[in-house]
């Protein structure tokens, strides 16, 4: 038995990443030093804005093939709030 998520695509091909790694990611997005993120920083105070906004979206769909509604997205408020809407994507 092959599980797929609600696309079809079975959850094997589905690309996961470490907590430590996606907050790597987003230190990259934010033009930080890797590690600096712990996920209990403010959006804002990290330079949220439109432009960051739209890179976000483009990172999780290219690294994750995942398409998040912009709705969801703008009630983000801390680092956290992004890692939840990438759930279960990213692991311990």
């Amino acid at each position: 038995m092959v599980f797929s998520d609600i696309r079809g695509i079975p959850t094997y091909m589905l690309q996961t990443i470490t907590r430590k790694d996606f907050l790597g990611l987003l230190d990259d997005l934010f033009e930080l030093n890797r590690g600096t993120l712990t996920g209990r920083e403010a959006l804002a105070d990290q330079g949220w804005d439109s432009l960051k906004y739209l890179e976000f979206l483009a990172l999780v769909d290219a690294k994750f093939d995942l398409s998040i509604s912009p709705s969801d997205l703008v009630n983000c408020k801390t680092v956290d709030d992004l890692a939840a809407l990438v759930g279960g994507r990213i692991g311990a």
